[in-house]
């Protein structure tokens, strides 16, 4: 890439240690004019700070959004459709955040004529790839800079000193080892490195940022009712949400009663293990709640299709091929799956479980006539033995050719 053609670059910018000495180190480096975007994705921290060291650093174009609604209604929303899981446990928290803030991110790429973006991701995640396939799908032509796979600005210490060498402010929690590093928005929390890098160590009970232990959750269990239209929730307790408000009220009741703690050594696409902690307390009481009304609302095959396709989709989305054809499709057909699957679940939240105790539906497929053990008229139960029988055949062939 030539230096000389970057004029104009937007930087996903948090405002921390990381992005700030990248919007530095561009300046620098390409002699360009950076313009910083920072999306509120519900990360529960205040952006105004990220704005005014925007400003100390000479930034004219500064772009902060909240996104939250957009985010939690047409990403985290479509992909539990599907039920997503990631190696059968993770939720999906950061992969689901990073295809939203490329695209906004390329949106302002054209609304103010730059020729190139960055991201402060690393050459060892999996952020990276998330971040520039989505830039690529929405731009193709698009530059992309990249410092962490440009600099040699590879220590913690270097950072700071280069912070310091050209004044840029550094939270005091920072200028010491950083015990461990954080991404957060409204759907979880993910926690990674120094502390956590011994996956035979357990996680410090500081680690945790959402919820309390289950130990230490009350005696006493909360009882919730979630209400779904088309496979979303869209009320709790019979009050009508909005999605972000749907996921900040299932993550308060879920953070109380200690829900949603995971600890995973999971498989990177860049090929290497790494051990992260993670917090989904709303996002673990949604998937409960969705499968419990699938399960009266869906027919068998279908859902048993959705569950196979589940880790391919879970796959794409972890890889960052959000916006992949394949991508595309299979949300199709998840949607398709979804068009009666609404009514209510009743559920019990208790020292870190989430337990289903109802669930009805005027779309449930679930017949109290075909399934009771006392008398009835609808089902014959004669007709079982011709089932059998036919669905014994190829066994029965098998076996008198085998052991003869």
């Amino acid at each position: 890439m030539s230096e000389k053609k970057i004029k104009k670059v937007v930087l996903a910018y948090s405002g921390g240690l990381d992005t700030s000495v990248i919007l530095k180190w561009l300046q620098e480096k390409y002699q360009c004019e950076v313009v910083t975007f920072t999306a509120d994705l519900g990360q529960g921290e205040e952006l105004e700070p990220a704005r005014k060291k925007a400003q100390m650093l000479g930034v004219k174009e500064i772009f902060i959004e909240d996104l939250r609604e957009e985010f939690v209604g047409n990403y985290v929303f479509p992909m539990f459709r599907a039920n997503a899981l990631y190696e059968g446990v993770y939720l999906l928290g950061t992969s689901i955040a990073r295809p939203l803030i490329a695209k906004r991110q390329i949106e302002i790429a054209k609304l103010v004529n730059a020729d190139a973006v960055a991201h402060g991701a690393t050459g060892k995640g999996n952020d990276q790839v998330r971040f520039e396939l989505s830039y690529y799908a929405n731009k193709p032509d698009i530059k992309i800079i990249a410092p962490w796979r440009e600099w040699d600005l590879n220590s913690r210490t270097k950072l700071i000193e280069y912070a310091q060498m050209h004044q840029i402010p550094v939270a005091k929690d920072k200028m010491g080892e950083a015990p461990y590093s954080v991404d957060a928005n409204l759907l979880h929390t993910s926690s990674e490195g120094k502390v956590l890098e011994d996956p035979a160590q357990s996680a410090p009970d500081y680690v945790y940022q959402r919820t309390i232990s289950p130990k230490q959750a009350p005696d006493q269990a909360t009882i919730i009712e979630i209400e779904f239209a088309k496979g979303d929730a869209v009320a709790i307790d019979g009050v009508k949400m909005t999605p972000a408000q749907i996921l900040t009220k299932l993550n308060e009741l879920g953070g109380k009663n200690g829900i949603g703690r995971l600890d995973l050594v999971e498989n990177r696409f860049v090929g290497m293990k790494s051990r992260g902690v993670y917090e989904t307390p709303g996002g673990t009481i949604l998937l409960c709640a969705h499968r419990a009304i699938e399960s009266i609302t869906l027919d068998r095959e279908a859902m048993h299709l959705k569950d196979e396709l589940m880790p391919r989709y879970a796959s794409l989305i972890y890889y960052g091929f959000w916006f992949a054809p394949e991508r595309l499709m299979l949300q199709a057909l998840i949607d398709k799956s979804q068009e009666h699957v609404e009514g209510k679940v009743k559920l019990e939240l208790y020292k870190g479980g989430v337990y289903v105790m109802g669930r009805e539906s005027n779309k449930s497929l679930y017949s109290m006539a075909h399934v009771t053990f006392e008398e009835d008229s609808v089902y014959d139960q004669k007709d079982a033995q011709g089932f059998i029988k036919l669905n014994a055949l190829r066994l029965r062939i098998a076996g008198l050719k085998h052991n003869s």
